[in-house]
């Protein structure tokens, strides 16, 4: 009797190498996280910035609040705007390193 023959086993770096089905599956999927990611922190500063000016418009004394001769919401947007794109970029460079390094053992132990 002739024993069956298996596949040759492929690590998954080839597959991803030779960009066969499934190593598209690994490529798309680390993709995907990415993209999470990315639209996780996009919409953190995109609600950031869309409440500044709903807080203006909802309580508007706040807009006539000066601070050392300058108004409020200029103060808010000036200075409250970097730090917070400065903290949301440097959480997804973090975020995006790690799913990386997921990713790669995920690779490496398959």
């Amino acid at each position: 009797m002739a024993a069956a023959t298996r596949p040759p086993n492929r690590p998954p770096t080839r597959e991803i190498d030779e960009q066969t089905d499934i190593g598209e599956v690994y490529m798309r999927s680390l993709l995907r996280a990415q993209l999470r990611r990315g639209l996780t922190v996009l919409a953190v500063v995109a609600l950031f910035l869309a409440a500044l000016p709903l807080l203006f418009t909802v309580e508007p004394r706040l807009a006539s609040v000066r601070i050392l001769t300058v108004p409020l919401p200029w103060l808010l947007l000036g200075v409250t705007i970097y730090p917070l794109l400065l903290a949301a970029s440097w959480w997804l460079v973090r975020a995006a390193e790690r799913t990386e390094r997921d990713f790669a053992e995920l690779v490496e132990r398959n």
